[in-house]
């Protein structure tokens, strides 16, 4: 599986949440509101998520093992950190 489009758009507001994330896989499925979030150590990806009866939010879909989860974290921040402030963002693999 290959992520062929990364599109970024960077939140204005202060806060934790640094953007959303549109992630395309193959030409064929897509991941929308992926967060970049600031965090203590940095700045990481969190997966698009549900609030629960019960108060809990739970990821409505996320990478199955590390690797892949590395691999995606890695090319969004990498996309994000080359970002001018205040820019959109979308690339394409050729």
């Amino acid at each position: 599986m290959e992520i062929t489009d990364i599109r970024i758009r960077k939140v204005s507001a202060e806060g934790k949440l640094k953007a959303y994330v549109t992630v395309t896989f193959d030409d064929s499925f897509v991941v929308h509101n992926v967060k970049i979030i600031e965090g203590d150590n940095g700045v990481f990806i969190a997966m698009p998520s549900r609030k629960t009866k019960n108060g809990e939010y739970k990821d409505v879909a996320h990478p199955i093992n590390t690797g892949f989860r590395t691999l995606l974290q890695d090319r969004i921040l990498e996309e994000y950190n080359g970002m001018a402030p205040g820019e959109m963002t979308n690339t394409e693999d050729s």
